[in-house]
């Protein structure tokens, strides 16, 4: 399965997916006067509005209805991981033909209810689907557009010092890590530099993590910890407490966001270099256009999985920093992107999907 025409994600979109907040139970009929298909999304714990991977999923449900009347959307918000499972549990008592689950961490809950309900079309992002038939996995190798954002970061740095740290230390998260550590090193081998990445070491699978994806104070200590040890480029792969570091940045470091575009969902564009996109948006647009379109039918559970070749997920824009990157530096990067795609360079983590 593949995303057509993919392109990138506006802002409007993504505001309108961070500030729009509709009713939290699924409603019934629809513009077009037929019998509603009911796609139902549960949030992770960082909210509709965390400007991040929440947001950008309930982006490919609000981009689905656009394009087909006849789907009516709605969401639950999950505030604790251990509300997944009651959530789930309560949306498959409210007549949804879709069920959207968002994160890595709902993988157990979102297999259990869809053994419960085997006629319900389940979907997850950042998870697989446990073999179960009614599952559709949307995933993404996050650790190519990462490999782009480390080369990125070191060519950038004025002081050899670059950092990252997590919300977790679950697979969705780490991914993105491996990849900014192996493009570090990339540029080192390239131009004989010995730039540092703070916060993550690959080799032994271990970092800073902020145990949540909501505490922007959390964000924030990282943040002031790895710049306090020099690093002037961070990357957060935290959600919501990301906010916490980029509400910081400036004279100090600057911000490379993740999931969806930080210049169009957040309000700090002005100290983010760049960001490692995570087309959710398009991923579940798909998946919800054609399971509408076949009521009835469950998609092949082999699923989606994203990468830089069906542009599933990308570097975005430099933005406001875009005449302050070396045009060699862009070269570079656009000839890594197509070594990727080819195949030419393969970029690899523990975390990537099968």
């Amino acid at each position: 399965m593949k995303i057509a025409a993919v392109a990138a994600v506006s802002g409007l979109a993504l505001v309108a997916a961070a500030c729009s907040k509709p009713a939290e139970s699924p409603t019934s009929g629809s513009s077009s006067g037929g019998t509603a298909y009911k796609a139902c999304m549960v949030t992770d714990t960082g909210g509709i509005d965390d400007h991040s991977f929440n947001a950008s999923t309930w982006a490919g449900f609000q981009k689905a209805k656009s394009a087909n009347s006849a789907i009516d959307i709605s969401y639950v918000s999950s505030t604790s991981m251990d509300q997944y499972a009651p959530n789930l549990s309560n949306l498959a008592g409210k007549s949804c033909n879709y069920i959207q689950s968002v994160g890595g961490l709902m993988g157990d809950a979102t297999v259990a209810a869809a053994k419960a309900n085997p006629k319900i079309q389940y979907s997850i992002v950042d998870n697989g689907n446990g073999d179960q038939a009614n599952i559709f996995p949307i995933q993404f190798q996050t650790q190519q557009a990462a490999y782009l954002a480390g080369y990125l970061a070191a060519g950038y740095s004025k002081s050899g010092k670059v950092g990252t740290y997590g919300g977790m230390k679950i697979p969705p998260v780490t991914i993105f890590m491996d990849g900014f550590v192996d493009g570090v090193k990339k540029y080192n081998e390239v131009h004989g530099k010995n730039v540092q990445v703070l916060g993550w070491d690959k080799d032994k699978q271990d970092g800073l993590f902020t145990n949540d994806f909501v505490k922007q104070d959390a964000g924030k200590q990282k943040s002031d910890a790895l710049a306090g040890q020099g690093a002037d480029v961070i990357m957060p792969v935290a959600g919501g407490a990301g906010l916490g570091t980029a509400a910081n940045a400036g004279s100090k470091y600057v911000v490379i966001w993740v999931d969806a575009d930080g210049c169009n969902t957040t309000q700090y564009c002005s100290v983010i270099l760049s960001t490692v996109v995570k087309n959710s948006t398009d991923g579940v647009a798909d998946a919800v256009s054609k399971a509408a379109t076949q009521n009835g039918t469950l998609l092949t559970n082999t699923g989606f999985q994203g990468t830089l070749a069906n542009n599933g997920v990308s570097l975005a824009p430099y933005h406001e920093f875009d005449s302050k990157i070396d045009a060699a530096l862009k070269a570079e990067i656009e000839g890594l992107k197509a070594d990727i795609i080819s195949g030419k360079i393969t970029v690899s983590s523990p975390a990537q999907p099968k």
